[in-house]
């Protein structure tokens, strides 16, 4: 059953931490988890033989913490080079246990019966943006944040790899624009964890880390660490 705890609709910042594999999962203690995040990811295109057909869910040990499910296409990081059906049937096993779940933009128009769905059951969703070689331009991520927008997402997730000061900066400029939406914003690659404090202190809604033992982006903190050093910055919010 959904944990319906969780809001997206506090803007506090918030941990997200992310399962690596099936592994990570099943070893992963529920004090643990809840200790170290706000939020667990569950990437199913991570998992996916062990998602379908199970009697149980492999989640099913941390049915009181907040679950987002995630179901990434290939060219956005996800595993297997899964079509959209082979998406949506992943998410589907999981309408009943999840806080929330991410859709790529650029999947908006193959996954709408799954954005439908989502709408009728009042489960809220992230729409997530990736670029694993370069930050791009600040009017591309600002057109995706209104195709999120326009979508009924609840969030805009932008994660891209930074190449020097320059684009640090000004990924955390466009996390403190208004895009009328809420927006997580992250770097990847070796400027990757001092993005993740800074664009936190700038209102990033959702930081992501990792459980366990694998991280699912370059440059991720571990969850739990993320989690005390975005906890020491109420302070410092840049927003204010």
């Amino acid at each position: 059953m959904a944990n319906t705890e969780f809001s997206l609709t506090d803007q506090r910042p918030k941990v997200v931490g992310s399962f690596g594999g099936i592994g990570d999962l099943h070893q992963a203690e529920a004090l643990f988890v809840r200790d170290s995040c706000n939020l667990a990811e569950i990437r199913m295109d991570l998992m996916a033989q062990s998602c379908m057909g199970a009697e149980s869910p492999p989640w099913r040990h941390l049915c009181d913490i907040p679950l987002l499910f995630t179901a990434r296409c290939a060219e956005e990081g996800g595993n297997g080079n899964l079509a959209a059906a082979a998406r949506i049937a992943l998410l589907e096993t999981a309408l009943d246990d999840a806080a929330c779940m991410d859709i790529e933009v650029a999947s908006i128009p193959e996954m709408g019966a799954m954005i439908e769905t989502l709408r009728a059951r009042g489960i809220p969703w992230i729409a997530s943006f990736h670029d694993f070689e370069k930050l791009p331009e600040t009017s591309v991520l600002a057109a995706a944040a209104s195709r999120a927008k326009a979508a009924g997402a609840s969030v805009f997730k932008a994660a891209a790899r930074l190449h020097g000061p320059a684009d640090l900066a000004r990924l955390a400029e466009f996390q403190l624009a208004d895009h009328g939406i809420p927006a997580a914003t992250m770097g990847m690659g070796p400027l990757a964890p001092v993005s993740r404090l800074l664009c936190a202190q700038c209102g990033s809604l959702l930081n992501y880390g990792y459980l366990g033992e694998t991280p699912t982006a370059p440059g991720q903190w571990d969850a739990g660490f993320l989690k005390q050093a975005i906890g020491r910055l109420t302070h410092y919010d840049l927003r204010h």
